[in-house]
């Protein structure tokens, strides 16, 4: 197992944090200290109340008031109804800010996550390759809203990865913000993990 990240990693630039969250293994523990873990390949940052795609804009709420509270901290909300989706929590305490994890490679305990996504076809070919499928497949929802990743009792953290060189990672605008306005919509906010670096990660 590799060292955790600590919270000093999380309490800089959200840019930064997100660039370097690629390889890192995000790690669920469950009853008995069973590992479900993946790789992330996929990851968003959301910066301020000033940036219009980020859910700060609406000022804090009861929903959102993670992304206020300390850096390494989960932020986990409920969307469409219907699925939860993850983030981790950065910059100083009290300013907005946080990468959501958009994607993962399985690396351990893929046969719990494709059961629980359903068992279906999709689920085996690709079980966490969307934020709401990961948080599926790991077990994710509203209990992990504000949970310290970087406590020693964590029961999800991140574990330190493989560096990931620049050629290895394009960039581009945050997916689903169509109705954002400009220049929010098409920032280059958006980090990812080309299919040949994924290829090379340690499989499950």
């Amino acid at each position: 197992m590799a060292p955790r990240l600590s919270r000093s990693f999380f309490k800089r630039p959200t840019l930064a944090v997100a660039r370097e969250l690629l390889g890192a293994r995000l790690v669920r523990l469950e009853a008995g200290g069973r590992r479900l873990s993946g790789w992330i390949v996929e990851a968003e940052a959301y910066v301020g109340s000033e940036d219009l795609g980020c859910h700060a804009r609406a000022g804090r709420t009861a929903r959102n008031a993670s992304m206020w509270g300390p850096p390494g901290h989960a932020y986990v909300y409920f969307t469409y109804g219907m699925h939860w989706c993850l983030n981790v929590v950065t910059e100083a305490e009290g300013f907005p800010a946080a990468v959501l994890i958009r994607a993962l490679l399985p690396a351990e305990g893929q046969a719990t996550m494709v059961r629980r996504r359903g068992g279906t076809r999709a689920g085996r070919r690709d079980p966490t390759g969307g934020p709401a499928k990961l948080a599926q497949a790991l077990g994710l929802d509203r209990r992990f809203d504000g949970h310290d990743l970087c406590a020693p009792q964590a029961r999800l953290f991140l574990e330190r990865g493989r560096r990931i060189p620049d050629s290895d990672v394009t960039t581009g605008p945050r997916v689903g913000l169509n109705n954002v306005p400009e220049p929010w919509r098409s920032l280059a906010r958006r980090f990812l993990l080309r299919p040949e670096a994924q290829a090379r990660l340690p499989g499950p």
